[in-house]
């Protein structure tokens, strides 16, 4: 069974939802979309206060290099442009729109019709993502038309489609792949004209047989794509562990994907990519995953961007007395909800309910040079060194050490016996160093 090599942990899975079918979240009465849901430069709005807008209409543009395009995801009224908080736990400008009715704009192809025609050339499948706004949908939310602009001289063999969903808890793409698979195929075909590769491989973790099973079963009608099944092993879904399980290659420390010629390109965001080159319909909606141990309803909603979370709490029937932390994400690399006004952006993978048993950290002890934060590191890195660098302040260390290759998994914190906080203090430092490396560019 194929896997990455270096470092891992074995967490409990915890799909709780796995099994709970993708239903449609009604519309919320006010939509919070914010103009900072995506990786790089905010949006800048199209809209004015009291302009009426439609479900899919633009309302802000990425105007960046890095940004992406943002559309209505309700029909209704602009209230009113402002500041308003998001999952980070600081105010960002959103704009705020008042629902009336579900009217959609008319470009969009509304029917269930499978649309198998590929029609767009490379340079048209790239500029119709970027028209529709579509990101990574797996966490990062970087702009998907970017990752597809290859740099001068550099040059794709390999599509890899990340279907992994390592992280506990979260099943939003397993259950994509077992009720949308046709469209994630197509999805898959369409970035593979758009790269003008070869060859496109699907990850999928060895968990989710039954997703497997499908795709290998319908993908044996595309001479180009293949399905692998992977390990389960955690942080199996990380870019570079992916490419390394599946290709054998290795990105090297300061590369990107490109370097060894792959691009990689989570599953929920294919099936975007199928939706907005097919369908001509603009990301603004996404399935999150709403699930928790004490939970009487884990599930997989297909939500509208703007919908406040706590509107999907209520859903689920939890006695929310009984919750101690609310992630946005999953335990591992999920950020903790400071309020649940916060609204679902294009990043929202899932909503994690946490117990307070499950929730509380344990007394911090000191370091016992166990090493096992070193062995457990996926990237080669040596996390008890790194966290006591960014503790105090000692950025050049921390640079040199490598810190910028972290890709904040958590496996370090997971494993650590004397429950020190390594992924906080990583986390801290590579914010740190990575100012100072921009601001030295400048």
């Amino acid at each position: 069974m194929k896997t990455f090599t270096l470092g891992g942990v074995h967490p409990e899975g915890n799909k709780l939802s796995r099994g709970a079918a993708i239903e449609k979240f009604p519309s919320p009465q006010i939509a919070y979309i914010s103009l900072s849901q995506h990786l790089g430069v905010p949006a800048k709005p199209v809209v004015a206060k009291d302009d009426k807008v439609k479900v899919g209409d633009l309302i802000a543009v990425g105007e960046a290099f890095i940004s992406a395009n943002i559309h209505s995801s309700v029909s209704g009224v602009v209230d009113k442009i402002d500041d308003y908080i998001d999952t980070s736990g600081y105010k960002v400008p959103t704009i705020f729109i008042k629902v009336e009715g579900d009217e959609w704009n008319e470009s969009i192809d509304r029917s269930q019709d499978i649309v198998r025609d590929i029609k767009l050339s490379s340079k048209e499948i790239i500029d119709k993502i970027k028209e529709m706004g579509v990101v990574g949908l797996g966490g990062a939310t970087f702009p998907t038309h970017v990752k597809f602009m290859l740099p001068p001289g550099k040059k794709a063999e390999y599509l890899i489609i990340n279907a992994v969903e390592c992280e506990p808890y979260l099943t939003s793409d397993h259950r994509i792949l077992l009720e949308k698979p046709d469209e994630v195929l197509i999805g898959t075909e369409i970035l593979r004209r758009a790269l003008n590769v070869d060859k496109a491989y699907i990850g999928i973790e060895n968990n989710k047989q039954d997703a497997i099973a499908l795709l290998t079963e319908k993908a044996a009608d595309y001479e180009h794509i293949e399905v692998v099944a992977l390990k389960v092993k955690y942080p199996q879904g990380a870019e570079k562990q992916l490419i390394k399980a599946i290709t054998g290659r290795e990105v090297p420390s300061g590369k990107l994907p490109i370097d060894v010629g792959c691009v990689v390109n989570n599953s929920g965001s294919t099936f975007a990519v199928y939706e907005a080159v097919q369908k001509n319909k603009p990301l603004f909606e996404r399935v999150v995953t709403v699930t928790g141990k004490t939970v009487g309803k884990p599930s997989n909603y297909l939500v509208r961007i703007g919908t406040s979370c706590s509107q999907l709490i209520a859903s689920v029937d939890v006695d929310l007395s009984q919750i101690g932390k609310i992630i946005s994400g999953g335990p591992m690399m999920g950020k903790t909800l400071v309020s649940t006004d916060v609204p679902v952006t294009k990043g929202t993978s899932g909503i994690l309910l946490m117990h307070t048993g499950e929730s509380s950290r344990s007394l911090i002890h000191n370091c016992i040079r166990c090493a096992k934060c070193v062995q457990a590191c996926p990237m080669g890195l040596e996390p008890y060194l790194l966290s006591a660098a960014s503790k105090n302040e000692m950025w050049d260390k921390a640079e040199k050490a490598h810190i910028m290759d972290c890709i904040e998994c958590g496996c370090c914190q997971f494993t650590c016996p004397s429950y020190r906080p390594l992924l906080d203090y990583l986390r801290v430092g590579k914010r740190k160093v990575g100012q100072i490396i921009r601001n030295r560019a400048k």
